[in-house]
């Protein structure tokens, strides 16, 4: 399972499963990445649950 985003700067790749961790960066600075993953470790448990309601798993 993996996620995507993007932004005006440049756009990044997180695995979710097994566990968060950055696949891809283009483009984003240090500070974007951390906050990002902050961001993605606090609604980890709503991304899976979107994730799995999308994709019918």
């Amino acid at each position: 399972m993996h996620i995507h985003v993007y932004s005006p700067d440049g756009e990044a790749k997180f695995w979710v499963e097994p566990e968060i961790e950055l696949a891809l960066n283009s483009g984003l600075r240090g500070t974007e990445l951390r906050e990002l993953e902050h961001q993605i470790r606090e609604h980890e448990q709503q991304i899976r649950d979107a994730w799995r309601e999308h994709f019918n798993r």
